[in-house]
């Protein structure tokens, strides 16, 4: 075929797009194994740490997050076996985005050879990768955007109430996993709007966005009832980012996470999708989710669950542009070899923490059984049940988790700071984490620095890079009810 023109598909709507099973789960299953041999070499990660104990207090929402993916890490956690479980979940998550980029490629008009190539770039994805080395919101946000691009590229091809009902169905759940799947949700209305007019005379999409309404509401009445903390945390984490000129400013970084390699796959979707008027709804998501996210100080990896349209499209593109057949396939490789030095625990602890620039993730799943034996060992010459206070939630959920001392655990740090404090006086807590001196000395009058808190083989992580320590504080300047306002933090 030319590689001028608009390469307009000529699909039948309304057959069924056939999906080349063997090779696209051939490159699924060669990824899950891939993932499987790594997915404990070191530990937990903080933030799994914080899923688990958050789905313990069950609710309807959290300051930072819906409730789905805690859940799921709580139940994950029940099972044998540690971390694996969690791991496992995020494993199948992305084995999920793997074939619904093949079937992606399918909707939009792909043979064999497209779908294979869009399930590989998945695969081979920094982005996609890095996030399946653990579980939480991000890998089931992105099968959750691979998803709803399936359903409503299906919806658009059938024409079906039934088929735009799933699609509510999916974004309705997503909004019950991460608020940003509002962002996903307004680039697909805002693509019918521009492309699809037709379709919104039609009750479909109006059903699928009461579906998604009505399935958000529970989330929504919990954020409402508690003064819309999630909006708090937003603004905290878009300013920590530098607003939206940081975030323009960390916009480079979105061809690292799809992977420099597939970033001529990525142009190759952006032309397709631009060429072709029924599936230009797909890029209008991906400009919204860049644009959005930029704007509201967001993070580089928020739109790139978008990824998967531009790697769907550009493979359809390049089946019916590209004449050698060894190419994409070296493409893929070389972005997954790439992916795996980046995202993956491959090396020992002490080589890895000299890529930590590249990804400080890997880094934060070391050193955790040490820290909660420090921990004890300066918890054992204290009164027995003292308390303990954590600068964060990786710290608190690691002494819960762990095996740590028998001493109740606290932090103030988002949801955290919504189950404290204890009743009584603090007469003698042990505080551990970054505090710095002169902050507990506004809580407490004897502050006495016992040791810093160490990682093993010379590693770094954000303990040792905020010189967290160990310390004993005794004359409180108050009760605990009356301390705990001031100890609460959004980070």
């Amino acid at each position: 075929m030319s590689d001028t023109g608009a390469l307009v598909t000529t699909v039948d709507p309304a057959r069924q797009p056939k999906l080349a099973w063997r090779p696209v789960v051939a490159i699924a299953a060669v990824a899950v194994v891939v993932h499987l041999v790594v997915a404990t070499r070191y530990g937990w990660h903080r933030d799994e740490f914080y899923y688990v104990i958050t789905g313990r207090h069950p609710a309807w929402g959290y300051v930072d997050q819906p409730p789905l993916t805690p859940l799921l890490a709580r139940w994950a956690a029940a099972l044998p076996g540690g971390v694996l479980p969690l791991r496992v979940l995020a494993i199948a998550c992305q084995a999920g985005c793997v074939l619904l980029g093949a079937k992606l490629a399918a909707e939009f008009g792909g043979g064999a050879r497209a779908q294979a190539i869009a399930a590989g770039a998945t695969a081979a994805s920094v982005a996609f990768v890095a996030a399946s080395v653990l579980f939480g919101t991000t890998v089931t946000d992105q099968l959750i955007w691979a998803a709803m691009f399936v359903a409503v590229a299906r919806a658009l091809r059938l024409r079906t109430t039934a088929a735009w009902s799933a699609a509510g169905l999916i974004g309705g759940i997503g909004l019950e996993n991460k608020d940003t799947v509002a962002v996903l949700l307004l680039g697909v209305a805002i693509g019918l709007l521009v492309w699809h007019r037709d379709a919104l005379r039609t009750p479909g999409p109006w059903l699928a966005g009461a579906v998604a309404c009505l399935l958000a509401v529970p989330n929504v009445v919990w954020d409402a009832r508690h003064g819309w903390p999630n909006l708090a945390m937003a603004q905290v984490l878009g300013d920590r980012t530098g607003g939206p000129l940081g975030a323009l400013a960390q916009l480079p970084l979105l061809p690292l996470l799809a992977g420099p390699p597939l970033v001529v796959l990525c142009v190759l979707g952006v032309r397709r999708l631009g060429r072709e008027p029924r599936h230009r709804w797909a890029l209008v998501v991906v400009a919204t989710a860049i644009v959005v996210f930029t704007a509201g100080g967001g993070k580089p990896y928020y739109p790139a669950p978008a990824l998967i349209a531009l790697f769907a499209a550009g493979a359809v593109r390049a089946e019916a542009t590209t004449r050698t057949r060894l190419r994409w396939p070296a493409v893929i490789v070389v972005s997954g070899l790439i992916a795996i030095l980046i995202g993956y625990p491959i090396l020992p602890p002490r080589a890895e923490n000299s890529v930590r620039v590249l990804n400080p993730t890997v880094m934060e799943t070391v050193g955790w059984p040490e820290f909660v034996d420090q921990v004890k060992t300066a918890a054992a010459g204290l009164p027995a049940g003292t308390p303990i206070l954590t600068s964060n939630y990786g710290e608190a959920g690691a002494l819960t988790i762990l095996d740590g001392p028998a001493n109740p655990v606290f932090s103030g740090q988002n949801a955290y700071s919504d189950w404290g404090p204890p009743a009584g006086t603090p007469d003698t807590v042990l505080c551990v984490g970054e505090f710095k001196l002169p902050y507990l000395q506004r809580f407490w009058s004897d502050v006495r620095r016992l040791e810093p808190i160490t990682m093993p083989n010379g590693v770094a992580n954000q303990e040792t890079d905020q010189h967290a320590a160990i310390y004993e504080c005794r004359q409180p300047h108050g009760t605990w009810a009356q301390l705990w306002p001031s100890l609460k933090h959004y980070d």
